[in-house]
């Protein structure tokens, strides 16, 4: 498992929900920041369907203010949100011009990404959101620096970043060292409060720390006491 490449500047997150991020990758994102590195998120939806027992109305906002106050955390300061509707999101020509557009506008060098496998580890199914929005985006990486794919666009300079990231991969091809962000990460998700106790009754600050020790850990063949993993692809840009 080699290195992630760092010798890059701007970078952005791309998920499908509030809290995905915060499921390991943003303590590559904490280690970022502090590298004085400019990370930006852009979430497709509110996850305003997220909180069993909290009409979508009121749970949207809600999870966009905790999504900003975890973002913070991190040192991310700008977070933008598509209004693609939660739990229906699909891989769709519309949603690649949308993923083009953000990456035109934010102009980065490395895009992050989630899982967008059909399972997780273990064999547990992921879920329709994460694979449209992961698959949707990859694609969207190439889009972005072609000026005829989506001619609407044509009022943003085509863009094209060096590399795509795919974060919570089962056996990523690189890894970043999060040893001295651990801590940091632990908190950047407890900051997504009122969603983890509609998830369990244990302590949130508990939930939070139990996940990041999985997600984390080491990783066989890279020296870190907690690491993160990502599946790495190139493009010409």
């Amino acid at each position: 498992m080699e290195q992630l490449p760092e010798d890059w500047q701007r970078g952005i997150v791309i998920v499908a929900h509030p809290d995905d991020i915060e499921y390991g990758a943003a303590a590559a994102v904490a280690r970022w920041t502090r590298q004085g590195k400019d990370i930006r998120y852009v979430l497709v939806s509110s996850g305003e369907a997220g909180i069993a027992g909290v009409p979508p109305a009121e749970a949207g906002p809600l999870r966009e203010d905790e999504e900003r106050a975890s973002a913070k955390v991190v040192g991310v300061t700008e977070v933008e949100f598509l209004g693609h509707p939660d739990g229906r999101i699909t891989e769709s020509l519309d949603l690649r011009r949308d993923l083009a557009a953000a990456i035109r506008r934010h102009r980065p060098e490395m895009v992050v990404l989630f899982n967008f496998g059909d399972t997780w580890a273990r064999g547990y199914a992921n879920s329709a959101d994460h694979r449209a929005v992961g698959r949707a985006a990859l694609d969207a990486v190439s889009d972005a620096g072609n000026e005829w794919i989506h001619p609407v666009l044509a009022d943003l300079p085509a863009w094209s970043p060096r590399w795509a990231a795919v974060c919570g991969v089962a056996d990523g091809s690189h890894a970043v060292d999060v040893t001295d962000t651990f801590d940091v990460a632990v908190e950047s998700l407890t900051a997504h409060r009122r969603y983890l106790e509609a998830l369990s009754p244990d302590p949130v600050e508990a939930q939070a720390r139990a996940v990041l020790d999985q997600t984390t850990g080491p990783k066989e063949g890279f020296p870190a006491a907690h690491a993160v993993s990502f599946e790495l692809y190139y493009f010409a840009g």
